[in-house]
């Protein structure tokens, strides 16, 4: 049996990942900061399941302690200020977590048990303004938020530390990814949640940002299993996981009213762009101004081929089947919460 640790555990990544270990026999350890209130997020249906370690990435000494407990052979450092937007708001705290949290982790991984193999969660968001299309581990970096500046500190060290002390280190630089387990905050989640709210009549419209920003979507579930992919390798190597499409977040906003049996139609353009539900001439959609970014990404498509020939990795939740899923989720909460207020 095998020690796995996991910061980040109950995140929408660290979820799936702790059912993909525990299917596979591991012994699982997660990470969790200490609140108020006990809050198991999305592994609450399996916490019985987990080892629990109070730890937080801005403290080394707990991490030292982490290491010592869970003696783990692999870590998974999901732990994250994950959220671009707020990145902006919190640009130290975003730091601390996001860069110098990896060198802690590091740290206490070369001080207790160098030999255990490492996965840093890197991201596309780490190429910003892209200087290639599409991206690859080749592929020059030009992030454009505290969030990408921290993270490429944290893909970078995580490098530094596997060529340095000869430690397998290597990083997923993973494209956007997401589920029914999504946080509401972020686009997708908050598109799906709005649909189903809308679909079901406790909501008008939902309001979004930059409609034309693209992005490369996939499925968390997918993602994670090219996680443990990586740390089952003969050499520590970085590697792109992508699923070589893009859409707009437009694009993504029409799936999700058809997959709730809503066909919209948009008009306008700018901040001015709306759309309207052909059926009943609602308007179902605004731009709101405020949601752009101050350096918006414009673009990210990523080129798994590495991936693909060397991991044998591969995805197999579509896009369409992505939105499908998340909308039908979201139609269930929003139900269940219909009826628990009446």
């Amino acid at each position: 049996m095998k020690n796995a640790l996991i910061t980040g555990i109950t995140g929408q990544d660290g979820s799936y990942l702790a059912e993909l270990l525990l299917e596979k026999g591991y012994k699982v350890y997660g990470l969790m900061r200490r609140k108020s209130v006990v809050d198991y997020g999305n592994v609450d249906h399996i916490k019985d399941k987990i080892h629990f370690i109070y730890a937080d990435m801005q403290d080394i000494v707990s991490l030292i302690t982490a290491m010592k407990i869970s003696q783990a052979d692999e870590v998974y450092n999901l732990a994250a200020q994950s959220f671009v937007a707020t990145s902006w708001d919190t640009p130290c705290t975003t730091a601390d977590i996001d860069a110098i949290g990896v060198t802690n982790m590091l740290e206490a991984i070369r001080i207790v048990k160098p030999e255990a193999r490492f996965y840093q969660a890197s991201t596309s968001e780490m190429f910003g303004k892209v200087q290639a299309i599409p991206q690859d581990e080749t592929t020059p970096f030009y992030p454009r938020s505290p969030y990408g500046v921290a993270k490429l500190y944290g893909h970078w060290i995580t490098k530094n530390y596997r060529e340095s002390y000869d430690m397998y280190a290597c990083s997923g630089i993973l494209f956007n990814h997401e589920s029914e387990r999504r946080g509401l905050e972020f686009v997708t989640r908050k598109i799906t949640h709005a649909v189903a709210r809308i679909k079901l009549g406790v909501q008008d419209y939902v309001e979004l940002g930059n409609l034309d920003a693209k992005r490369d979507w996939g499925h968390s579930k997918d993602y994670v299993r090219a996680m443990w992919l990586l740390l089952q390798q003969d050499h520590a190597e970085d590697y792109v996981i992508a699923t070589n499409e893009t859409r707009t977040v437009r694009e993504f906003a029409e799936a999700a009213f058809k997959a709730a049996g809503i066909e919209v139609e948009f008009e306008g353009e700018g901040v001015n762009e709306i759309a309207k539900d052909k059926a009943t001439g609602k308007v179902v959609l605004k731009v709101n101004p405020d949601f752009f970014r101050p350096a918006e990404v414009e673009l990210l498509i990523g080129n798994p081929a590495k991936a693909e020939k060397e991991l044998g990795w591969e995805r197999e939740i579509s896009f369409n089947e992505l939105v499908e899923r998340m909308v039908k989720n979201d139609l269930a909460i929003v139900e269940k919460e219909i009826k628990s207020a009446n």
